[in-house]
Formats: structure tokens, sequence, C-alpha cells
């Protein structure tokens, strides 16, 4: 009943049909693409704005956990005395 019923032929069907697909295809020119010295300009002077923030910020972190160990280790003291 639910078995696949497939149509009677007595020559099996060809492994591999050759089409107009098959031949090399046509190579498409390539769209130029032009990149201006102000885009480039732009680009590495947001990098190096990008890379400055960035260890701006590393500095101030590490200052402020040096600033919290110092009044850490101040406030442990005159708790104790």
């Amino acid at each position: 009943m639910f078995l696949p019923k497939y149509p009677d032929s007595s020559t099996p069907p060809p492994a591999h049909a050759h089409t107009v697909a098959d031949q090399i295809p046509a190579r498409r020119p390539v769209p130029q693409i032009s990149v201006s010295t102000g885009a480039v300009a732009a680009v590495l002077v947001g990098g190096v704005v990008l890379t400055a923030l960035l260890a701006a910020v590393a500095v101030t972190a590490v200052s402020v956990a040096v600033a919290a160990v110092v009044l850490r280790s101040l406030l442990r003291d005159q708790h104790c005395r």
C-alpha cells in the first residue's frame, strides 16, 4: 500500500546528461572599485582615534583599580586601630 511505484522501463536513465551549462561559463567583467585617498585617510584616522580611546579606557581602569586597592588598605588599617 505504501510502497513506491516505479515506472517500467527497459533502459536505465543516463547517468549524466550533457547540457549547455556543463561548458565553461563565460567570464563576466569585474566591476571596478575605486577607493579614494580621502576614504583611506578617514579609515586610518578613525582607527587611530579608536585605538587611542581604547588605550585611555584601559589606563583609566588600571588607575581606578590601584586607587581602590590603596583605599582598601588605608581603611583596613584605620579599622584595626
